[in-house]
């Protein structure tokens, strides 16, 4: 009997996000294909909810590594790295599969201390980066410099989008021949198949008109999200004699901000700030198009949930973006930062509901295959047992 493959995968946390989906799927799917995982995931943030839920109900083993924490902290750092070195010595992987940028660095520089037990194949996921946007320059450099030399002793770095690959390769963390791009695969109708039935109960509810235009946003409220301009956007399009509201599902740091800012533009009565839900498909029926001016993004499962459930999205030619909506077909692209480009946008969706409805049947169409976890499991096993034979991503 063939033994299985061991695949050690390592994430800096489980908490709402693409990511966290990704590695449960891809960890339940690859189980069928004679690949035993085990993923270690490390703390939550302050106010992040968390999705070990969606592992654990795929019968994935999850390890807590308590000191990996998403901030930058030397000391919890190397209690990690020490930690994680000995469970690489323990379970003798035949591959270590880091995901997000700080369970990237934490596992790939374990795995260089682990001595004879170095896996044979280390794989990193980029789902998106912090070499732009997050930090000041000089963190930064360091930050890229860190990247590039990871990247000299990792056997293949996955892109999830090619613009995640291109920028990365611009940004000099590797050569083009060293990454693959594999995108995202997600339970569509999972998370997003509620009943149609759904939308006029979930605005009732709401205390939402059934012919108003209801703008939808679902994430973390962060800086990156600009949610600022979510709320200018809105504004905007209220300007524009558009009977617009605009639900916020998700929480974040930022949210104290967005509630006193709604009330100082004075459209806080059409704002409806719901909080993180463990249940997202209802607000997606409900909603009539969806938003997000994010200044970087990897690929938005946000955006590709909108998508699946019919409703066009308007967003931000950033990062992995254009690679999920099609200008025109199935959504609209602005630059970032121009909130009155997404007002205009939106405006142009409230005032042709039969636009709307042939663009959001097109993106479902587009994004079910794209986005199926069949093929994602597909993807990372070709690549697998393609770096075990010994031959690079870039001579595939």
């Amino acid at each position: 009997m063939t033994e299985p493959i061991k695949i050690l995968r390592v994430i800096s946390r489980l908490n709402v996000g693409g990511p966290a989906l990704h590695v449960a799927y891809l960890a339940a799917g690859l189980a069928d294909r004679g690949y035993d995982t085990t993923l270690v995931a490390g703390t939550l943030a302050r106010g992040e909810e968390s999705m070990a839920a969606a592992a654990q109900q795929r019968g994935v083993t999850i390890v807590p590594l308590d000191e990996l924490h998403r901030e930058v902290a030397p000391l919890h750092d190397l209690r990690a790295i020490v930690r994680l070195a000995r469970l690489i010595r323990r379970e003798r992987p035949d591959i270590l599969h880091t995901h997000t940028a700080k369970a990237g660095a934490v596992g790939r520089v374990a795995a260089l201390l682990s001595g004879g037990a170095r896996p044979a194949i280390i794989v990193h996921t980029f789902h998106g980066h912090v070499l732009r946007g997050y930090f000041n320059p000089l963190s930064t450099l360091g930050f890229r410099l860190l990247e590039r030399w990871l990247g000299t002793f990792t056997t293949a770095l996955i892109a999830v989008s090619p613009e995640v690959r291109d920028d990365l390769v611009r940004l000099g963390v590797a050569p083009a021949e060293k990454f693959a791009v594999i995108r995202l695969g997600i339970e569509l109708d999972e998370r997003v198949g509620a009943d149609e039935g759904a939308r006029a109960e979930t605005r009732r509810v709401l205390g939402v008109a059934q012919d108003a235009f209801l703008v939808g946003w679902v994430g973390r409220m962060t800086a990156v999200k600009r949610t600022d301009d979510v709320l200018r956007a809105l504004n905007g399009l209220l300007g524009r004699g558009v009977d617009a509201y605009l639900c916020l599902v998700g929480d974040g740091p930022d949210r104290d901000h967005l509630e006193r800012y709604a009330h100082e533009l004075g459209i806080v009565r059409r704002c409806l700030f719901l909080g993180y839900q463990a249940e997202v498909g209802r607000f997606y029926q409900a909603i009539d198009a969806f938003v997000l001016p994010s200044i970087n993004e990897g690929t938005p499962v946000s955006v590709i949930e909108a998508l699946a459930a019919k409703r066009p999205a308007v967003a931000t030619r950033v990062g992995g973006i254009p690679d999920v909506i099609r200008a025109g077909i199935d959504g609209f692209l602005v630059d970032a930062g121009d909130a009155d480009a997404l007002a205009e946008k939106l405006a142009l969706l409230a005032r042709d509901p039969a636009r709307r409805a042939e663009m959001g049947a097109e993106g479902r169409a587009h994004v079910l295959e794209r986005y199926a976890v069949e093929r994602l499991v597909d993807d990372v096993d070709l690549l697998y047992r393609s770096l075990l034979a010994g031959v690079n991503p870039g001579e595939e």
